[in-house]
């Protein structure tokens, strides 16, 4: 079944926790999972930060090649919960400083690990992936296929997140974590909420309307979230 990109890109904004499954070393070719946190770099691609010393990073070193599982199932029921595998290689870069603050964004308590030294960012560059979005929508993309457009540079992302920053709605309890041409995500109350546009933003009067009806409904959700606790 061909299913639509999109569907597995809003998945891999919402969940913060990923299974990594590497080849190990010892026993060898053996599958090693492993839970990790992750953010989505530009590209929705997974982006993790491991330590030198990992078992996991170990293992990537002796042989790139992994699987990356994605499931949003927060009352346990993985069989019915969206979930996405992610095939391809994991790479090790170094991230530039716009890089380091979207991921500490997404992930902040990554910051002290960042502070040990030792650790470094590595991503995912994707070959293929199979999407499950419940019972009858399934199927494989190739890596390309999950977003053709060109994605957004880190100075206009920062120019939304500055607008944010300074747009008088704006309160404590809701945070902007990253904006792409597909939606922006935030923390509201604590938990992350991707906001979907309606259509792909191809171009800045496009963007721009999408991100105030995305912010405007952030603003709303910080309410409806209080209402539920």
């Amino acid at each position: 079944m061909k299913i639509p990109a999109h569907a597995p890109l809003d998945l891999l904004h919402r969940v913060a926790v990923g299974t990594l499954a590497t080849h190990s070393r010892q026993p060898q070719g053996f599958p090693y999972p492993t839970v990790l946190p992750f953010a989505p770099d530009a590209r929705h691609r997974p982006a993790i930060l491991v330590s030198r010393l990992a078992e996991h990073t170990r293992n990537l070193e002796g042989d790139p090649r992994a699987g990356f599982l994605v499931a949003d199932a927060p009352d346990g029921n993985v069989l019915d919960a969206p979930r996405v595998t992610l095939l391809g290689t994991f790479e090790p870069f170094d991230a530039p400083p716009p890089f380091v603050r979207r991921f500490l964004r997404y992930q902040p308590d990554a910051a002290r690990y960042l502070a040990l030294g030792d650790f470094a960012f590595w991503t995912l560059s994707l070959e293929r992936l199979r999407f499950i979005g419940g019972f009858g929508m399934m199927g494989w993309l190739d890596g390309d296929e999950l977003d053709p457009l060109e994605p957004l540079a880190f100075d206009e992302e920062t120019a939304l997140l500055e607008r944010f920053d300074a747009d008088p709605r704006r309160t404590n309890e809701v945070e902007l974590l990253g904006i792409d041409r597909y939606g922006a995500d935030f923390r509201i109350n604590g938990a992350r909420r991707r906001r979907a546009f309606e259509s792909p933003a191809t171009d800045t009067a496009t963007l721009d309307a999408a991100f105030e009806t995305s912010t405007v409904a952030a603003f709303g959700g910080q309410d409806d979230l209080r209402r539920n606790t």
